[in-house]
């Protein structure tokens, strides 16, 4: 998730930066004085563009590090090094075997397989890559991080041996996807091929699977063949062979020579902006107003939030967290009318990309001061109140009729509580962070903390001792058991309370020495 955090900052930056420092706009406007070549706005903006650049540039790296973190158990610093490291290496072991094979040389390869990464003439694996990179690393490093060598050779013991064994591991990844990438490469260039062929059914399809697996986080890898490879569509841009939907909307974006956005945009990426900015701030009207007379300020409040969120950045979560675990039904609702999102935008030819959610101010960069004759983003606005429209009296209907459990409906004399109203006779400590220990069955009871976008995501010995009314009590959605674990949903606050969750034990387990 961290570099997925790091992608609307980015993509403002560049939005913004070239926004204003493009000449068509510039010209547009008539402020070559104020904006034009040599001007301190078009400076600043000029180097806002170039930073946002420049980490989209770099996604691959930094899902290695990021990937290598999330996974490892213990001294992540030295994962997220040894991660940088086994990055490096494996591509220049791929760059010296093409070198030395004469690869390189044009033709042999198909256009656009290679490409500069860090500095280094490499194979374009992508953010795959990294992944692949990611893991392995942390499977070394859950691994070896605790060894303990013959005395001679005990200065390389436990951590230090972490980086040595990923760097040697990474010439044999890198010797492998020599060999295999190009194989894989020629496939996924077909597959994109058979994806346009599709046409509109094939992005309804698109759609739908992209929010069915959103819950599970697994959209993020259903999502980035299309996004970040030829799956997604390869256009040729200023003399530069460009795959992937995301990676050709920005190339498209900072060109002077490009007067209508790819369709591949409309695809892939506009269908989020309907639901998102009007359909589900109108399911979360309907949440509200069909929730008891007594639970209606709580849920008011968290509604709104939810929805202002969703408006402005896009990111949908917390709207959809909140009927996802008490009525599927409504959920799946939802994919279908994001399938159906996408497919419009596609018949209607809007092409206005995204940073990484699809709220107003990607709308507003990305669509309107883009222009309406490179973006159609106009017919974004009557789909989207007729969204608002559908989203608002199906759910209300739907949640009536079948008497769905949605937030403040949880029975007729119940109230929702919050962290804020603790009852007095379920608090262990004076914090909160005591009170969720004993709901999960005290320290004993875990065994691995970690959290997803909106979740704990904790590892426990006895998912029978877990006390659910006490963690829905400080503000837990829903508590999700599975096989050797469980997930405790804090809607956006898990990973605030992930890091005071893991201060109160250190803190707690030190006082017990």
């Amino acid at each position: 998730m961290l570099p997925l955090a790091l992608l609307p900052i980015a993509g403002i930056l560049l939005g913004v930066g070239v926004s204003f420092s493009n000449t068509q706009t510039i010209n547009y406007f008539q402020l070559q004085s104020t904006l034009g070549d040599g001007t301190f706005l078009n400076f600043i903006f000029t180097i806002m563009k170039r930073i946002g650049g420049i980490v989209f540039s770099n996604l691959p790296l930094l899902f290695a590090i990021s990937t290598a973190i999330g996974i490892a158990k213990k001294e992540k610093t030295v994962a997220a090094l040894s991660s940088v490291i086994s990055f490096f290496v494996m591509h220049e072991t791929i760059s010296s075997l093409l070198k030395l094979n004469g690869k390189l040389t044009q033709g042999l390869l198909h256009e656009g397989s290679t490409s500069l990464i860090c500095g280094i003439e490499s194979l374009n694996i992508g953010i795959f890559g990294g992944i692949i990179v990611g893991l392995g690393v942390a499977y070394l490093h859950n691994k070896f991080y605790k060894i303990k060598l013959p005395d001679t050779l005990s200065f390389f013991s436990g951590i230090r041996f972490v980086p040595i064994i990923s760097c040697l591991c990474s010439i044999l990844l890198g010797m492998f996807m020599y060999f295999v990438w190009p194989n894989i490469q020629s496939v996924v260039y077909s597959l994109g091929g058979l994806v346009t062929a599709s046409k509109y059914t094939g992005t309804l399809v698109y759609g739908i699977i992209e929010r069915v697996l959103s819950p599970f986080g697994l959209n993020r890898v259903f999502c980035a063949p299309f996004l970040q490879t030829a799956l997604g569509g390869a256009e040729i841009i200023d003399n530069r062979y460009v795959t992937g939907t995301q990676n050709i909307f920005f190339a498209e974006l900072t060109s002077s020579n490009i007067s209508k956005f790819s369709i591949n945009i409309a695809r892939f990426i506009t269908g989020k902006f309907p639901f998102a900015i009007f359909g589900l701030p109108a399911a979360a009207f309907a949440i509200y107003q069909s929730a008891k007379p007594s639970n209606k300020k709580a849920v008011g409040g968290l509604m709104l939030l939810s929805a202002i969120t969703s408006i402005i950045t896009g990111i949908t979560a917390p709207i959809e967290f909140a009927f996802l675990f008490f009525a599927p039904i409504l959920y799946g609702i939802h994919c279908l009318f994001a399938g159906l999102s996408f497919m419009l935008m596609h018949l209607l030819k809007v092409t206005v990309g995204l940073t990484s959610f699809g709220g107003i101010i990607d709308l507003v960069l990305f669509g309107v001061l883009q222009g309406n004759g490179k973006t159609n983003w106009v017919y974004i606005i009557p789909v989207g109140v007729g969204y608002a429209v559908a989203y608002y009296f199906i759910f209300r209907f739907v949640i009536r009729k079948f008497k769905l459990i949605t937030p403040g409906r949880e029975g007729e004399n119940s109230e929702l509580k919050f962290s804020s109203q603790k009852d007095s006779d379920s608090i262990l400590t004076e914090n909160i962070s005591g009170t969720i220990l004993k709901g999960l069955g005290g320290i004993e009871n875990i065994t691995d903390i970690d959290c997803s976008e909106f979740g704990l995501i904790i590892k426990v010995k006895n998912e029978d001792i877990v006390d659910e009314a006490i963690l829905k009590a400080n503000g837990c959605v829903e508590v999700m058991k599975r096989s050797d674990s469980i997930q405790v949903t804090f809607a956006p606050k898990a990973a605030v309370i992930k890091n005071e969750l893991e201060k109160y034990i250190s803190s707690v387990s030190t006082k017990n020495i």
